[in-house]
């Protein structure tokens, strides 16, 4: 799995009137790689990730997975939004097996995939289940469960834990993490959280406002054996301080 941003700028607008939102912003993920996009309001991560996802077109540049122009939206990208975007009609089971019907799956082989996700997220025990009965981190765990079932080559992660409460949302890091090391899932996150992305990605790419752009990319080289652990390392803390540093710096300069 290969995927290439190269030098995608975007507009909206035409003429006198068009603003431009993104500039000359370029990337790539591997196989297995967990990739974050760090910025805060208007640094334009939420627009790179709809251009990814096929729901926007570049102005400039190209965006290309395993070589092939990305013109829309497909089932090699899966997506989860911070909000659930659950069918509240239907079970957890339904839920994730949603998608897998779309593609014209058999019966039974849907039956075996909406299983085993649902066990790989550890929610085996809520197939029945409504989402109202569910908690916002286990309905967040389906969700995420319902995209890997399309068995995209990346995911993409919109702010996937912004509605959860500060514990639950540690909670939910400390899964995705897990997850990330059993299934060798390949994942694009984006956050306005520097830590959640020095937890849980590799790579970090800090990304400036007006336009939005690129300013720093930063190879996270660090121990996680756990995340408990991690949050309190020397060393990771001096990266956070250090981003951190950057990021006001960043938003500073539009003061």
């Amino acid at each position: 799995m290969h995927l290439r941003v190269d030098h995608v700028s975007k507009s909206f607008g035409h003429g006198r009137q068009a603003q431009l939102v993104l500039d000359d912003i370029s990337f790539e993920i591997k196989g297995g790689d967990f990739l974050a996009l760090v910025g805060s309001s208007g640094s334009g991560k939420s627009t790179v990730m709809r251009l990814i996802a096929g729901l926007e077109r570049p102005t400039a540049g190209s965006i290309r997975l395993d070589g092939q122009p990305v013109r829309g939206p497909g089932s090699d990208r899966g997506m989860v939004f911070q909000k659930y975007s659950l069918y509240p009609w239907m079970t957890a089971a339904g839920n994730v097996a949603f998608g897998m019907e779309l593609q014209g799956l058999s019966r039974s082989e849907i039956r075996e995939r909406t299983a085993y996700f649902l066990d790989v997220v550890g929610l085996a025990d809520a197939a029945r289940c409504l989402p109202r009965e569910l908690s916002g981190g286990m309905q967040q765990r389906i969700a995420i469960a319902r995209a890997l079932a399309a068995q995209p080559k990346v995911l993409l992660l919109d702010e996937p834990f912004g509605a959860l409460d500060l514990q639950i949302r540690e909670s939910m890091q400390e899964f995705l993490h897990r997850l990330w090391r059993q299934t060798g899932l390949t994942a694009l996150l984006i956050t306005h959280d520097l830590e959640e992305a020095l937890l849980l990605a590799q790579t970090v790419h800090i990304m400036a406002p007006r336009p939005g752009r690129i300013v720093r990319s930063v190879s996270v080289a660090l121990e996680r054996s756990t995340l408990a652990q991690l949050r309190v390392s020397p060393d990771f803390l001096a990266l956070r301080e250090d981003l951190a540093t950057c990021l006001r710096s960043l938003d500073g300069a539009l003061l």
